[in-house]
């Protein structure tokens, strides 16, 4: 080992740039391209048979379900990860059944709906019990799961209230859409579903991101430069 090199500074990396951050969090732009794609294919699709009476709800249904297991299948043969696509996978079959099952279109949402509405309900919980998602969601995707965060007042305290703002998010998203629900329109419910999906996701991670940054920044020591060995005289 060189002098003036230690292991810590080895161990020790600094943190990737935002763009990398951000790029983790949301999967990338490809992954949010290919998680809309389905979704946003039936709601063009069923718009269409709807409006023009050219086909039933059960063709918009197939296009869907196969847009999102091609996606899967390109991947696979790719040897790429295939996460983001079998979540788009099995989201949108399950959505698909209910709706085959009803026969009404604007149940293909209610999957995400629910999903929503557990999101809200277990970071609420999560703040309660002193162990904020946000937090944990931190660790995992963009800390190498490091627990640091917790040891850390000031980004414990940060991780609560973000934790209690997506929440909040998540909550009124899903008022929006029971309220469409309710009035029976599936085509407004498509749309807001899509308005309402990954853009405030991408918003209030990226105010994760930036908040959590500042923090680690202002509170903990930078990692001491490697210093350069010289030959001795």
């Amino acid at each position: 080992m060189q002098p003036g090199k230690t292991a810590d500074t080895d161990e020790e990396a600094p943190l990737p740039p935002f763009s990398v951050q951000m790029s983790e969090q949301l999967g990338g732009v490809r992954g949010l391209i290919e998680s809309s794609i389905p979704i946003t294919l039936f709601i063009v699709v069923n718009f269409l048979g709807d409006r023009f009476h050219w086909w039933s709800l059960r063709t918009s249904l197939i296009v869907a379900v196969g847009a999102a297991l091609s996606m899967a299948a390109y991947r696979l043969s790719r040897r790429e990860s295939i996460r983001h696509a079998i979540n788009g996978v099995f989201g949108i079959a399950i959505g698909a059944y209910l709706a085959w099952k009803s026969g009404d279109a604007k149940d293909i949402y209610l999957p995400g709906m629910i999903l929503t509405g557990g999101y809200a309900v277990g970071m609420l919980a999560s703040v309660a019990f002193r162990r904020p998602l946000v937090g944990w969601l931190w660790s995992v995707m963009l800390d190498k799961g490091e627990t640091r965060w917790r040891d850390n007042p000031r980004l414990l305290r940060a991780f609560a209230w973000l934790t209690v703002l997506w929440a909040v998010v998540y909550l009124a998203k899903l008022g929006v859409q029971i309220q469409i629900y309710q009035e029976d329109d599936a085509n407004l419910l498509g749309v807001v579903r899509l308005a309402l999906g990954w853009p405030p996701y991408a918003l209030l991670a990226a105010l994760t991101v930036w908040q959590a940054r500042r923090i680690i920044r202002a509170t903990e020591p930078a990692p001491a430069s490697a210093e350069v060995a010289r030959p001795a005289d």
